[in-house]
């Protein structure tokens, strides 16, 4: 599934979550809009996934 591309709406799924991050104190703003732009930029969901592997499940 780590190769399956990734769609618009999963993209934007892992923004939300990061944003999340970034209200919880668990991202810095500079973090969020590396990652944020990475998201935007990934073309599997495997690359999707590496943007939030560091952060807590229970957030989303």
């Amino acid at each position: 599934m780590r190769d399956v591309r990734a769609s618009d709406a999963e993209r934007e799924l892992v923004v939300q979550r990061l944003q999340r991050a970034v209200g919880n104190g668990r991202l810095t703003v500079e973090e969020f809009e590396e990652r944020a732009a990475a998201a935007y930029a990934a073309t599997t969901r495997g690359e999707l996934a590496e943007l939030t592997k560091d952060l807590p499940g229970h957030l989303w």
